[in-house]
């Protein structure tokens, strides 16, 4: 057989056996193992102290009106306002006092970063859709005519101060 220890799925069968909850032949078949194996021995050691220190183990008696002040704290605590519902897991760490300086900075820090995020981002993205296309498409066609023109123009006036002027005297 092979040791239930060394295998998860045999943890269960052993505290089974420990609580003498199965059948004869499995309980047979563990005993022999048992008496072969020390570190089975030592899982039911163990077994056996819990379940002394349970059996050993005596309650506190319950008040009377036990059930009366369960009650009371259940309501109050459900007549509460949402925000101190919300705010309760959060207790423990500020009651100490230990994170009531840090929350503070912790808040301006991200304010600061959320800040910058929104500064540094475009407000407006313009996607261009067809229509700004033509359009772009024209006003490059007239910048080309305009630059032609002026090498025209550019032109008139290198051949106008070559003449010398005589075009002014005919």
């Amino acid at each position: 057989m092979r040791c239930p220890i060394e295998t998860q799925e045999s943890a269960e069968l052993l505290l089974a056996y420990c609580a003498r909850r199965l059948d004869l032949e499995t309980m047979a078949v563990l005993d022999r193992h048992m008496a072969s194996c020390p570190a089975c021995q030592e899982f039911q050691k163990g077994q056996q102290a819990v379940w002394q220190a349970l059996d050993a183990w005596e309650t506190m008696p319950v008040s009377a009106d036990f059930d009366r002040h369960l009650y009371q704290r259940i309501d109050a605590e459900s007549n509460s306002s949402w925000w101190s519902r919300f705010t309760r897991p959060l207790g423990p760490m500020f009651a100490g006092g230990l994170l009531s300086r840090g929350v503070p900075v912790a808040a301006a820090a991200c304010l600061l970063v959320i800040a910058g995020v929104i500064l540094e981002r475009p407000n407006h993205v313009v996607v261009p859709d067809s229509s700004d296309a033509r359009v772009e498409a024209i006003q490059a066609d007239q910048v080309e005519r305009a630059l032609d023109d002026l090498d025209l123009l550019r032109q008139f006036k290198l051949v106008g101060s070559t003449d010398g002027g005589n075009r002014k005297s005919m």
